[in-house]
Parts: C-alpha cells; structure tokens; sequence
C-alpha cells in the first residue's frame, strides 16, 4: 500500500557520486572524517567509478587532489594534471553509460585554498578568474566530462563557460551551475577530502544562509548566461530553498549532500544513536521530496544497491 500511494520516487539514476582522485598515492586513503569515502588511486578510481555505474547511478562527479598546489591552481589546466587524466580514464572506460561531471574550480588547486586566483590585497579576483575557470572549462571537455560543473560562486562564471565551451567546439558539453551555494559550516570533511589549503573562509563569494531571495536571483543570472541544470548546496539545511529553486525554474535541479552532513550520519550511526540504512534512505527522499531532480551524495552506490534490493 505504502509503495503503490507514495508520492515521491528514490531512484538509482536520481544520484549522483562525487569522487575524488589523488595525484602520488600508491593505494587508495580512507577519510578519516568521512567513513567509507576515499582519495583514490586512478586504478582505484576507475575500479569504484566501474561499480557505481554497474548499481546505476545518474553520474559521477569528479574532484582532483594535487602533490603540488600554487597561487594559480596551475595543475587545474594542465592536460596531465591528475583530475583531467583521470577524466580520461573514466571517459576511456565507461563512454556514455553514465554522465561524466566534473568540477571546475581551483579550490583544489590552489597553495591558498580559495576558489579563485587573488589579487594583491588578497581578495579573490572575480575577472581573473573566470580566465581560468574558460580554460579549465575546455581541458575537462577535451579529457571527456559530459558536463562541467562550475562551484566557484563567481559573478558571470556560467556565461564565461559557455562561450569557451562553444568556441572551442563542445556545444554539446552542458553546464551544471552551482547557482546556489552557501557558506556552510558543514564543509569541513571535504576540505580534508580534496587537501584544501584554505585559512579562513569564503564569505565574500558565498552566500549567506539567511538569504532566500539572494538565491533566486543567482539562480536566474545563471540560467540567463546558459546553465542547463541549477543546483543548491547544502541540500538538509535548505530544503526550503530547494523547493523554492524548483518552483521557479523549467531547468532540472540538483542538490548536494554534502561532506558534513555525511559525516554526522555516519557519526550517529558508528555510536548506535540511529539506524544508518533508514536514516539513509530517509534524508534522500526528503531531498527529493522538497524537489531536486538529482541528488549528490556520498552514499549514491551504496543506496542504489539498496534501491535495486
């Protein structure tokens, strides 16, 4: 009764993994913060990747973690960097039996952890880093990403990518805009996933979580510069954006569960407090229900095994 009445869905091709890759390591590096996540090898990766999409996963989502870091996030750029060749391995391994993301921001890259190249007074440069995050954009095509995924919150980063994409010949690359994401205290076990250099924070380029209307109004600027997909980030704390977001738009919307709030459900459940399977399954469908059409989360593979149960 309960399945042929219920009225939102859970499914497998809903979720999305995010993955990260790690440059230098000989096996892969458990998370200490995140249990059951890892830094992968590019075996590894390629190996978990090959799995999630056999569970049948909508996509996997693809960060790089660099040996070398510096102001510029050189490694974003370079063809041999660790996050493009493993692109590679992935489009080499699974063509288009799943959506291949990627994340087009230089927090990962950078010796300062900022999303963005720094001007003298050390504030992020918003123009000179759209520069980069256009060639970034190309590389991740050119290394097989079906769709780029801009995080860095930068005033006109979706248009910029657009055009770059366009020029150089991938028209048919789409973009999935982080159009809304928070300066969030639930960031912290990601920054220890992805080696983050980052003292200090990201308000003067991410929300601020009293602001609905603020949200809106990037969601707008982004699908006007050609974003194909919207997402919100976090997911739990602003499910009422969530559902706003989905409300406004004709575009499909994402949202992310993100790092910290992985983590204290995998913290709650080690301690017994709660029932992680139910708990699981539980916040997924919240998301959904508030109106995400995907969802990003730790668990993807993991939930669509129990999904197909």
């Amino acid at each position: 009764m309960r399945r042929l009445v219920a009225e939102t869905t859970l499914e497998p091709r809903q979720l999305i993994l995010p993955m990260f890759v790690a440059e230098g390591l000989d096996e892969p590096r458990a998370l200490d913060s995140m249990p059951g996540v890892y830094q992968h090898t590019r075996e590894s990766l390629r190996k978990a990747a090959e799995e999630a999409v056999r569970a049948g996963v909508g996509g996997l989502m693809l960060f790089g973690v660099p040996q070398v870091h510096d102001a510029r996030g050189s490694g974003a750029t370079d063809p041999d960097g660790i996050l493009n060749v493993a692109l590679r391995d992935l489009r080499a391994d699974l063509g288009d039996d799943t959506v291949l993301m990627s994340d087009c921001c230089l927090d990962e890259f950078t010796d300062h952890g900022h999303c963005g190249v720094l001007a003298e007074d050390g504030s992020v440069d918003n123009d000179a880093t759209l520069a980069r995050y256009a060639d970034m954009a190309v590389i991740q095509a050119e290394s097989g990403a079906h769709m780029i995924g801009p995080s860095g919150m930068m005033d006109g980063q979706v248009g910029v990518i657009r055009e770059a994409l366009d020029k150089a010949g991938h028209t048919y690359t789409s973009i999935l805009a982080y159009a809304v994401k928070y300066s969030s205290a639930f960031y912290g076990p990601f920054r220890e996933a992805v080696d983050s250099q980052l003292t200090g924070d990201r308000k003067t380029y991410q929300q601020d979580a009293a602001n609905l209307s603020e949200a809106l109004r990037e969601v707008e600027l982004d699908l006007e510069e050609g974003a194909d997909a919207v997402m919100v980030k976090p997911a739990l704390p602003y499910l009422d954006v969530v559902r706003a977001v989905a409300e406004q738009v004709d575009v499909p919307v994402a949202a992310y569960q993100i790092s910290g709030e992985y983590a204290m459900i995998e913290g709650a459940a080690a301690n017994g407090w709660i029932d992680r399977k139910p708990a699981v399954l539980e916040t997924l469908t919240g998301i959904r229900r508030a109106g995400a059409n995907m969802v990003l989360t730790y668990w993807a593979a993991e939930a669509a095994g129990w999904l197909a149960e």
